[in-house]
């Protein structure tokens, strides 16, 4: 059987997709661009070539006729459109994937209560809802200033994450897709620490061989920068409260990664030497 990873291309999806190769499993992978390739070899979408690419979107369901076809667990997504807007076709895509006969389903918690996981969770299907916090990836954002003038820019900076890899929220995926025991559990994933931004400067620092500082903005000003990079206002305002008072889950290690993954979960410092060239001084 095979395993559809939906937002395959997405930070969280690709770690999906590799961690499911790495079991030895099948793999469809459905993005809005599949784009071209040759037997074996990657195209647009950069994943590997053993994986099945399909073109489709979660918006129009309509257009997925087939994708549910010989899968037996699927990866959800809970987003879709501009600006991560709730998916509102839920029902319709759970009544396709059971008529399909997928049995099992992993949802991507998105921040909130949605129609896809509202549909999922009241369905036949074994589901787990995977709730990340902030993920490590995030800091990837600060990669243009560093290379510019090895300055993180940021309000509140003494607040606390427990910000999870990317690479354990695909792992844990993967187990909960493949693996017994995981119906109708929701997960909350975290990282093994609590870090401050002055912490991962730090560990991005070290990572580039070359120090960041850490400037701190107002929330003025950090407002005023969101704006101008298009944010909407309520984006804004979300930014603002939960860094300003990050929610408990969000600042608390928890131990669900290391239980599901059989392994400590997977440290920034980890994260910043992988990515070190991402950061690197002179680096366009």
């Amino acid at each position: 059987m095979t395993v559809l990873v939906t937002g395959a291309t997405g930070t969280v999806g690709r770690q999906v997709v590799g961690e499911l190769l790495e079991r030895g499993e099948r793999v469809r992978a459905l993005t809005r661009e599949p784009g071209s390739r040759g037997a074996g070899e990657p195209g647009r979408s950069g994943l590997p070539g053993e994986v099945e690419v399909v073109g489709g979107d979660l918006t129009e369901p309509e257009g997925l006729e087939g994708v549910f076809d010989g899968v037996s667990g699927v990866h959800l997504i809970t987003f879709g459109g501009e600006l991560f807007a709730p998916l509102e076709t839920g029902e319709r895509l759970v009544a396709m994937a059971e008529a399909a006969g997928v049995r099992r389903a992993t949802v991507l918690f998105g921040g909130g209560e949605t129609p896809l996981q509202e549909a999922v969770c009241g369905s036949g299907l074994e589901w787990t809802v995977l709730m990340p916090v902030e993920f490590v990836a995030n800091a990837l954002e600060w990669a243009p200033d560093i290379r510019a003038t090895s300055t993180v820019s940021e309000p509140f900076p003494g607040r606390l994450s427990a910000m999870v890899h990317e690479r354990d929220i695909g792992a844990c995926a993967a187990v909960a897709l493949t693996e017994e025991g995981h119906a109708g559990r929701t997960y909350t994933l975290t990282g093994p620490e609590v870090l401050t931004v002055y912490d991962k400067a730090a560990a991005i620092g070290r990572a580039r061989g070359d120090g960041v500082r850490v400037e701190e903005l107002t929330a003025g000003e950090a407002s005023e920068r969101w704006r101008a990079a298009g944010m909407a206002e309520e984006v804004v305002g979300f930014l603002l409260e939960v860094y300003g008072d990050t929610p408990v889950e969000g600042r608390t290690v928890d131990p669900a990664v290391p239980r599901l993954l059989g392994r400590p979960a997977l440290r920034f410092e980890e994260w910043a030497r992988e990515h070190a060239d991402r950061f690197a001084s002179g680096r366009p």
